[in-house]
Order: structure tokens, then C-alpha cells, then sequence
């Protein structure tokens, strides 16, 4: 199974993009993984809310395939513990998905065309979080996921 990981917007602070490109380098063991990340929009000081998200879920869409398996990660989704998480990944392994793709959107969440294209929804916490924190929690909890499913001592508990 591969996991793509797709956001909009850049990551400017480099210590961030440090953190991602750790997890991102200790994930190479275990699947493949794509990080993929979608330019901020130019001139979207003009959209309204709806338009710019209706734009990004345009530019989302186009880095999908057809047979993905799309989850949200949203705010009204599923909260998972990491050892949750572990079993739901390994349930996905499991049943043959060729790549599964987590999402976060922009800062006014997602179309409604992404919505209907999504299989489920994730929340991390009932907390916000800047998109940028989001990331490195995702790629850090996909991370933790292997390293519960193989025993291995990264995951205490």
C-alpha cells in the first residue's frame, strides 16, 4: 500500500520542514509515502471562502487516481488513540488498497466536491491546529503506526 499525504500551502518555517523530512525519511522502512504539497492559491484575496475552497478542491482532485482511498482529515471526523490508529492502518493494508491518501485542506477546509469524494474523516483533536503543526502530527502518528505494529519501542504505553 502507498500513503500520499496532500496539503496546501507551503511550510516556510524550516525547522517544520525539518521535522516533516525526519518522519518522512524514517517512513522509507516500512511503505511508501508521498508528501504532496499544493501551492497556496495567487489572488485569493478576491475569492470568497466558497471560491477559494471550491479552487483548492479543484487542484486536490487532479492529484488523485480514480481507485484512492480519501480520508479528511476534519474536524468532525473519527478520533483515533495511536494504537487505534495502528489497527485502522493495518486493516487498510489489509484490504488490498493500493494507495491510501490523507488530505488537509486550506484554512476554510474543504469543498464539497472533496467531501463527497472522501471515504472517511480523521480528526487529531478537538483542538485547532495551524495546518502546518497538522502535518507533522499526520506524518508523525503514520509513523508511530508501523513502529506499534511491528513492537518495535518507539510507542510506549
Amino acid at each position: 500500500m502507498n500513503v500520499k499525504l496532500i496539503a496546501i500551502g507551503k511550510t516556510d518555517n524550516k525547522e517544520m520542514q525539518n521535522i516533516i523530512a525526519l518522519f518522512q525519511n524514517r517512513l522509507k522502512y516500512y511503505i511508501n509515502f508521498e508528501l504532496e504539497i499544493i501551492p497556496d492559491l495567487k489572488k485569493f484575496k478576491n475569492l470568497s471562502e466558497k471560491q477559494q475552497k471550491e479552487k483548492e478542491g479543484e487542484l486536490i482532485l487532479k492529484k488523485m487516481q480514480p481507485s484512492d482511498v480519501v480520508i479528511l482529515l476534519d474536524e468532525k471526523g473519527k478520533q483515533f488513540s495511536s494504537v487505534e490508529f495502528s489497527k485502522y492502518l493495518q486493516k487498510k493494508m489489509n484490504s488490498g488498497i493500493k494507495q491510501l491518501v490523507f488530505v488537509i485542506g486550506g484554512p476554510y477546509g474543504f469543498s464539497d466536491k472533496i467531501y463527497q469524494k472522501a471515504n472517511e474523516k480523521i480528526s487529531l483533536s478537538k483542538m485547532t491546529f495551524s495546518h502546518q503543526m497538522v502535518r507533522i502530527f499526520v506524518v508523525e502518528q503514520i509513523y508511530r503506526a508501523f513502529t506499534i505494529l511491528r513492537n518495535e519501542p518507539y510507542h510506549h504505553e
